[in-house]
């Protein structure tokens, strides 16, 4: 019974964490935080779902390789590697292969609500989207346009550009889009829900390079779990051109503790509480504690759970501060 039940509890995680579901909850969360943060209200149903689910449809779609509708539907399997073979970090690759069928249907399913989702968006701002400032549509189309540049000709034979094979820049390629739609499309969909126009000041501009350099330091240390696979395909990632201890000691730490600094400058600045400025202080301590951690080696699902949880950690801490800042 009690090994039924670990099994039970090993699909239950790995649907969650290899299906990129997390990753939908880790976007609602610092949508959310970002509204707070910049004082704006809450958007309607429909946006957080068409951000959720995008976020599914991106990550599945990435990492599905081989796996195409043709095999999962007309029963071709795909010749695996014996699971003895299955090195230290394959384990969400062979759950892709076993779970071939439900991706796909999942995949079409999320991309018919992304997209009923999107429609519905644009036809209730239809009525004033053609009125909308140049620094508003550079926002609405940077984003996704540089996602889809991120995988390149990989997956849209049409672009020739990858930027994911960039190496130094691809952990902050990753968190460009992430903060761009976590940090700006939450504000500006709901000043447009009103009729109104956004504008990038400073608060949204600090805000949004705080989200991003905070992903781009986990996109770094997840890269360290792709150490043997991107040095031979020479992918020149920070852990593959300078080694695993630099990479902690010489690249993430003092990043880390330049961006507390500037929290802690800003902060200052803005006259946060005791209250709200050590709520806020929480996900920088926890990057620093998760950094120093890495210099062992780790599963895949620390990384999926632990490094990745850290922006879920963020924007729960984030809508804390907010609250409490309120409160005070």
């Amino acid at each position: 019974m009690n090994r039924r039940l670990f099994l039970i509890r090993e699909r239950i995680i790995e649907f969650i964490f290899f299906g990129n579901y997390f990753y939908a909850l880790c976007a609602l969360s610092l949508a959310i935080e970002s509204s707070f943060q910049q004082s704006i209200g809450m958007n309607r149903f429909v946006f957080y779902l068409l951000l959720c689910s995008a976020t599914i449809v991106y990550y599945n779609y990435a990492y599905m390789g081989e796996i195409s509708f043709r095999i999962a539907f007309l029963g071709r399997k795909i010749k695996l590697t014996p699971p003895a073979k299955y090195d230290y970090y394959n384990r969400r690759t062979a759950w892709y292969h076993r779970n071939d069928r439900l991706l796909n249907i999942t995949q079409m399913f999320f991309l018919l609500v992304a997209s009923a989702c999107a429609i519905d968006l644009a036809a209730v701002e239809y009525h004033h989207i053609f009125s909308l400032h140049l620094s508003e549509w550079l926002m609405l189309f940077s984003v996704p346009v540089i996602a889809v540049l991120y995988y390149g000709n990989a997956f849209f034979p049409v672009f020739r550009i990858n930027l994911r094979r960039t190496g130094w820049l691809k952990p902050f390629v990753v968190g460009f889009v992430w903060a761009g739609a976590v940090t700006i499309y939450p504000p500006m969909f709901h000043q447009w829900q009103n009729d109104l126009h956004y504008d990038f000041n400073f608060l949204v501009f600090w805000l949004f390079v705080k989200n991003w350099m905070y992903i781009s330091v986990l996109a770094i240390m997840f890269d360290i779990k792709d150490y043997a696979d991107d040095a031979n395909r020479q992918l020149k990632t920070f852990v593959v051109q300078v080694g695993l201890r630099k990479t902690i000691f010489m690249i993430l730490l003092p990043l880390i503790v330049v961006g507390l600094i500037a929290f802690s400058i800003f902060a200052l600045e803005s006259s946060f509480t005791s209250v709200h400025y050590l709520v806020n202080l929480i996900p920088f301590l926890l990057l620093l504690w998760v950094a120093y951690s890495l210099h062992r080696r780790k599963p895949i699902l620390y990384y999926l759970i632990i490094i990745d949880g850290l922006m879920l950690v963020k924007g729960i801490c984030g809508i804390a501060g907010a609250l409490l800042f309120s409160r005070y």
